[in-house]
């Protein structure tokens, strides 16, 4: 497997999303912008969702509008739904993702159906994503410990996990939603979960509420996952998970990456200024 790594950019989507106060559409497309000359190959830009949900992401069509598109990077959307699904399309996405919990309790929680259900939901989908010819990525919540179940079971894991890889997800991400993860129940969950699913087709979101992110990335990288996602500044999390705030900071997982010998194509000097912009957008936020 190639030891260079991709680092998924999720600071425009999983960053913003929790903020409780509206942040400028053209604040959102500086940084997405900003990011663009980043190197990253992947940026999240927007959430196709109701917006009666996750008003910050309401503007995702007008995002994706005004970005100054750069050559090689994929501009991607979150998708729940089949109408979402189109929305992003229309709006110009180069990707889409689908999400689903390994918890039940989070799934009842966080999209108001069971794991069964929201698997369902995505078979209208599928056809529309393959005719459009976008890639498809598929999101794993809660996939070591959950806010109402407690310690999510590894073979739970395994089992949602080869069930979106065999919808046709090119990647699947498995988040330690609430950052409760330790580098020995990411070991046993990845245990379980690459007899399923190829080590290769894996991504890690790790959330660093306490503090053991880098520390789950190093225990990923034994197990041959060469993607993980990050969030400048280490910005945002789930609005349904509580203690959930802090995605680990992708300054952070490109200087851990590189001291280890990854390469990640990143320019550091140009994600600081791009971290520096998303910190100062969250803290006029919390200033207001």
């Amino acid at each position: 497997m190639s030891d260079n790594v991709t680092i998924f950019e999720m600071s425009p989507r999983d960053g913003l999303q929790n903020e409780g106060r509206a942040i400028a559409t053209a604040d959102k497309i500086n940084l997405v912008n900003l990011l663009s000359g980043c190197g990253f190959s992947r940026i999240e830009v927007a959430s196709f969702v109701s917006p009666k949900w996750v008003p910050q992401m309401a503007d995702g069509a007008q995002v994706l509008a005004g970005i100054a598109r750069k050559a090689g990077v994929s501009y991607t959307a979150l998708t729940p739904n089949l109408r979402g699904l189109n929305a992003a399309i229309a709006a110009g996405a180069d990707e889409v993702a689908i999400f689903a919990s390994a918890s039940e309790g989070f799934s009842q929680h966080n999209i108001n159906c069971s794991i069964a259900q929201s698997l369902e939901r995505f078979a209208p989908m599928l056809p529309v994503v393959r005719d459009h010819g976008l890639p498809l990525r598929a999101y794993v919540s809660c996939v070591t410990d959950c806010p109402y179940d407690g310690p999510t079971p590894p073979a739970q894991v395994a089992d949602v996990a080869a069930k979106l890889y065999a919808m046709g997800a090119y990647e699947v991400s498995l988040g330690d939603t609430i950052g409760a993860g330790t580098p020995d129940t990411i070991a046993a969950m990845l245990r379980a979960v690459c007899d399923a699913v190829p080590a290769r087709a894996l991504a890690g979101h790790y959330h660093d509420t306490h503090g053991r992110a880098c520390d789950n990335i190093v225990a990923s990288l034994d197990f041959g996952l060469r993607s993980f996602d990050g969030s400048v500044a280490g910005l945002g999390g789930c609005p349904y998970a509580p203690g959930s705030r802090g995605n680990v900071a992708t300054e952070d997982v490109v200087e851990l990456l590189e001291r280890l010998g990854y390469p990640t194509g990143i320019d550091r000097a140009a994600l600081a200024i791009a971290a520096e912009f998303a910190r100062a957008l969250v803290e006029q936020t919390d200033a207001l």
